[in-house]
């Protein structure tokens, strides 16, 4: 029979110090940036989806957006970034950006809780953007909003 080989202090600590690196990896990974972006005369507070993960989350799984006014999607490219209603729960006004310009605005957009991944709608802007901002189903007709209109982003 082979003896095993006694367990080391430093196997230990191995061990807690990737635990420790995976944990904070997660918390940071769950902080979202936010910022107030004024559009419509209005100032309205965001989360900012500026990391993969984030953009692939949105408002995904959420009753509603809480204390927050809408979600701005930074994207690392100018392009086309589509935009679905995935495991949504309330409906969203989408508005899509080139720098600080609005480019389209697609209102009213229903939510798709539980819809397969292959059959959502997908929601693409008539040009290349930068950003895309969702906010209440209702803000581009309560705000009077229009193509063309320009918005201003404040990080906080």
């Amino acid at each position: 029979m082979r003896e095993s080989k006694p367990f080391k202090t430093w196997h230990l600590v191995l061990l807690i110090l990737v635990i420790i690196i995976s944990l904070g990896y997660k918390i940071y990974g769950s902080l979202w940036t936010k910022a107030t972006v004024k559009i419509g005369g209005q100032e309205v507070y965001v989360l900012v989806a500026d990391t993969y993960n984030h953009r692939l989350k949105g408002w995904s799984d959420r009753k509603n957006m809480g204390k927050y006014g809408g979600m701005l999607f930074v994207f690392p490219d100018r392009g086309q970034h589509a935009m679905v209603m995935r495991d949504m729960r309330f409906p969203l006004d989408i508005v899509w950006l080139d720098g600080n310009k609005i480019i389209d605005i697609a209102p009213n957009l229903p939510p798709q809780p539980g819809v397969p991944e292959d059959q959502l709608v997908v929601y693409m802007a008539r040009a290349a953007s930068t950003l895309v901002l969702e906010l209440p189903a209702g803000f581009k007709e309560r705000t009077g909003l229009k193509i063309g209109d320009t918005v201003e982003i404040v990080k906080d």
